[in-house]
């Protein structure tokens, strides 16, 4: 690693008067040193370096303003290292200023850095802050659903960012005031098929946002309607019987024979996973059932492989063909539960757990098997 002497004479070279090939050949190196962790964390205990790095951001060479980008991105993969990116350093104004350039060339740059910053919430609640202060989150949505917003950049990873940012209740709550109409526009990306971690990260964002019951009943009405949303991508070309059609929200109902369903397992929980959350409630467990939400849970548990979503599915089918919780334990986020009985909860939990990884194993050995078997068959051919 780099002595003091050494780090102030690369410091000395990042500086905007200096000869771009010396510059280059600074960040150049720079770069190399923060593809580890052992480098990572040596950067971050010289601030004033990233700080210089961070100025270089406006750099005329495209290629030193890469590299520096690129350094950010490696030190933000760090969780240990956030605090001084964010405290010391203070890289959240001018992220969030470059953001807002809709000829920004390095925009999807920074969505990432800013994702990986906003995963911990210590952070997360700092990047929502400054956020709050220097853009507005109401923005950010806007700036994400407005795909020609920057034609030089994707900005799918703002998606895991509002992801990030709604695991703080006071995000929740800007996102759904039922003034600003916000929650609403991430709605269709929920079938995006231009990007997984697009539609991953407004899935995220709508799974978070359904921790508030107290915003099921708008969640499901017609203000907001998510419930089409998380169906659709869980449905498939089955045929339903009449009555089952007629009972399902229009969107859903005689879906054509070559509908696909999601291809991401992850994102398949995550559809479940929210759905599970509306049922939390009384009116969403009502809806769900008046929605006849049952046969298109039931003809995807029947062609689910994945041992973990599959569990997340019957769990959701428990809870609507099950009975109705008594009197004074409607609401399933407010029950109460005994210590005693939670332990025995975990207990349960962890043992499922175990019996799902053992059934992926097998499931997993069973197809390496018949692999080998067709590969063995190709060649006796």
């Amino acid at each position: 690693m780099l002595s003091d002497c050494e780090a102030a004479e690369l410091l000395s070279f990042l500086t905007p008067s200096t000869r771009p090939d010396v510059k280059g050949k600074a960040t150049e190196y720079i770069l190399g040193l923060s593809g580890n962790r052992d480098g990572c964390r040596f950067l971050c205990s010289k601030a004033d370096l990233i700080a210089a790095l961070l100025a270089l951001t406006s750099d005329p060479s495209v290629a030193i303003v890469k590299d520096c980008y690129h350094i950010l991105i490696n030190l933000s993969a760090d969780e240990t290292l956030h605090q001084v990116l964010v405290s010391k350093v203070k890289i959240l104004p001018v992220l969030l200023k470059n953001l807002q350039d809709p000829d920004y060339l390095f925009s999807d740059h920074i969505s990432t850095i800013l994702s990986n910053l906003s995963r911990h919430e210590k952070t997360c609640r700092t990047v929502f802050e400054v956020l709050q202060e220097e853009v507005g989150l109401a923005k950010l949505v806007e700036i994400f659903c407005n795909e020609s917003y920057n034609k030089k950049a994707k900005l799918h990873y703002m998606g895991p960012l509002l992801s990030n940012l709604t695991q703080l209740p006071e995000a929740r709550s800007y996102m759904m005031d039922q003034d600003r109409c916000v929650i609403q526009r991430l709605l269709p990306f929920t079938h995006y098929e231009g990007s997984l971690v697009r539609r991953g990260g407004v899935i995220g964002t709508l799974r978070n946002c359904c921790f508030e019951h107290a915003h099921h009943e708008w969640l499901l009405s017609d203000a907001v309607d998510i419930l089409p949303f998380l169906l659709l991508p869980l449905a498939g070309p089955e045929e339903l019987t009449e009555e089952e059609n007629e009972g399902l929200p229009v969107d859903l109902q005689y879906l054509p024979e070559d509908k696909k369903r999601e291809e991401d397992p992850d994102i398949r929980k995550m559809l479940l996973e929210t759905l599970l959350l509306l049922t939390a409630t009384k009116a969403g467990r009502q809806t769900l059932k008046q929605k006849n939400v049952y046969p298109i849970l039931r003809e995807f548990h029947r062609w689910e492989k994945d041992v973990y979503v599959a569990a997340a599915c019957e769990k959701l089918i428990q809870v609507l063909i099950g009975d109705e919780p008594e009197q004074g334990m409607e609401n399933l986020m407010e029950v109460e539960i005994p210590q005693d009985v939670e332990e025995k909860l975990k207990e349960a939990d962890a043992k499922e757990q175990e019996e799902l990884e053992r059934e992926e194993r097998m499931r997993r050995e069973e197809e390496e098997k018949k692999k080998r078997d067709a590969e063995g068959t190709d060649q006796e051919k």
